[in-house]
């Protein structure tokens, strides 16, 4: 299903689009997340937070096989929306999934970093 209510990141070299399917909201990165589009991802994931807050959600998929790079500016976004489920009350909480591409190692170091972060909310594929 594809809402136009739904979040969207559009910046000159780096795509977010997010979808819905039952419980699941499903956002994906394409092109290149540098130090030019930091502004643009915190808004984009605090967006896709306050999605998954309002509307019935179980797992929010983040798929980065697209994802060329992302540096730590970016990155820290994702770190951000980690803490602020981790300090949701459990019962509202929902699971993240991110799926990486294994040719980008980058993608590898940088996600099994956030699945210990939150152990029992993240699960990396």
């Amino acid at each position: 299903m594809n809402d136009t209510s739904l979040p969207a990141l559009r910046c000159r070299d780096l795509i977010g689009t997010t979808t819905r399917d039952a419980g699941e909201l499903v956002v994906t990165l394409n092109g290149t997340a540098d130090g030019r589009w930091t502004v643009p991802m915190a808004e984009f994931m605090a967006a896709v937070e306050q999605e998954a807050e309002g509307t019935p959600t179980s797992l929010v998929v983040v798929d980065f096989r697209q994802l060329e790079f992302m540096n730590s500016s970016c990155f820290k976004a994702f770190v951000t929306w980690l803490q602020h489920l981790l300090d949701m009350p459990a019962e509202r909480r929902y699971r993240i999934r991110f799926v990486s591409d294994p040719k980008r190692h980058w993608q590898a170091r940088s996600l099994r970093a956030l699945a210990c972060f939150a152990t029992e909310l993240v699960e990396v594929t």
